[in-house]
């Protein structure tokens, strides 16, 4: 037997297990205190009622052996797929059916995908970035390299033609930065896609959350993107289905390895791996996009953003320099005094009961950064601003200074 070395080059915790493991420790330490959850990234509000009956329908469809499903199409349903190519219609995208796959959730997609590219591929990563691009990289085997995001350049670096890339991972709005690239810096990743035959895989998990018609929704709202990116999605953020999960992914047949269309290898992989998603699941996915499930997801989106705003207004009004939290449900702060990201951590958590992520987590270049998540209650985000409000910083740096 022969182990995968690969899996042993990473880190020993995942980060949200890491935190998890430290608030465990904190919460039998101090069984009293409140604690306020700002880290994993977990929703909180239940599912859409048009979901929910959706849901109810489909399981009812199940008892009976007339309209009973078994084993459904390992693209997904084509119903779903209708609704999905109908949504992104109503932002002026072009999708269709046939280019749409239903799966999930989009770590699974995102860790499945690398199925389809060779493992001496040449990876180029945002940093800061959402940890499962990097870890399935390093699972793959590939050779990663970074683009570095900074408060310089508002953590949407851009590519540099000195520096070739075979697969380009984008994240926008970003994850955990909050920062969302405009149609002019999309468009010069297209074309530095084209330029080095590479393929962007672009991570479009929170677009719900833009505010702003001027910004894009879809890689594919990009001219040339179709033949140089494939598109992942998911409900989990946009309609809450954390807990049910569901998702997918756009594979254009316009994209090619030369004359090689990767849509074809994407099926006859998902047909070898994936057995479909769950019917009733996608039923419920399918409601999402009803006019009254759009309705009620969007109104739990305006939710989640109403609670951005108020654990950002909370930080300003203390002083501190944060970015995100106006077209994505995370807030990116700025370490006081130069603080590194875990030691501001525990001081959150120590003094304030209140659980970020350490930005460190998400990469080197998120050293002396934190996220806060909006995705929590309106009680325990408007409890968390008023202890970010009245926190002494200085005397939290101090504790921590080196």
């Amino acid at each position: 037997m022969q182990l995968n070395e690969n899996l042993l080059k990473l880190e020993q915790n995942y980060l949200f297990a890491e935190i998890a493991a430290r608030v465990r420790k904190f919460r039998d330490a101090n069984p009293e205190a409140e604690l306020l959850p700002l880290g994993i990234n977990d929703v909180t509000r239940p599912l859409a009622p048009a979901v929910c009956d959706a849901m109810s329908a489909a399981a009812q469809e199940m008892r009976r052996a007339e309209s009973f499903h078994g084993y459904g199409d390992v693209q997904g349903e084509l119903f779903l797929r209708r609704a999905i190519a109908d949504y992104y219609r109503s932002f002026n995208v072009s999708a269709e059916p046939e280019d749409i796959f239903v799966s999930d959730g989009a770590k699974s997609d995102l860790a499945s995908l690398c199925d389809l590219f060779a493992p001496e591929s040449t990876v180029l990563l945002p940093n800061p970035v959402y940890p499962v691009f990097y870890d399935t990289s390093v699972m793959a085997g590939r050779c990663i390299l970074f683009s570095v995001g900074t408060r310089e350049n508002g953590f949407l670096p851009m590519p540099d033609d000195r520096v070739h890339a075979d697969l380009i991972y984008l994240c926008s709005p970003n994850n955990p930065t909050g920062a969302v690239y405009s149609r002019a810096q999309l468009q010069a990743w297209v074309e530095y896609a084209h330029a080095h035959h590479a393929c962007i895989i672009y991570d479009a998990a929170y677009e719900a959350y833009i505010r702003s018609a001027a910004l894009p929704r879809s890689i594919f709202e990009i001219a040339g993107a179709e033949t140089c990116a494939i598109e992942i999605n998911s409900f989990s953020k946009m309609a809450g289905f954390t807990g049910v999960r569901c998702s997918w992914v756009i594979v254009p047949r316009a994209l090619k390895q030369g004359t090689q269309p990767l849509y074809r290898l994407w099926m006859r992989r998902q047909s070898t791996k994936y057995n479909g998603t769950s019917y009733i699941v996608q039923r419920g996915a399918a409601a999402v996009f009803t006019p009254e499930g759009r309705r009620q997801v969007r109104a739990d989106v305006q939710y989640y953003m109403e609670n951005a705003d108020l654990i950002r207004h909370a930080l300003t009004r203390s002083g501190m320099f944060t970015t995100g939290g106006v077209h994505a449900p995370y807030v990116w702060m700025e370490c006081p005094y130069g603080m590194r990201s875990w030691d501001c951590f525990d001081g959150l958590l120590t003094r304030c009961g209140i659980a970020a992520s350490p930005g460190v987590g998400f990469g080197e270049c998120g050293e002396g950064w934190v996220r806060f998540s909006s995705f929590g209650s309106r009680e325990t985000i408007t409890r968390a601003a008023a202890k970010l409000s009245a926190l002494d910083w200085d005397a939290l740096a101090l504790r921590y200074m080196r």
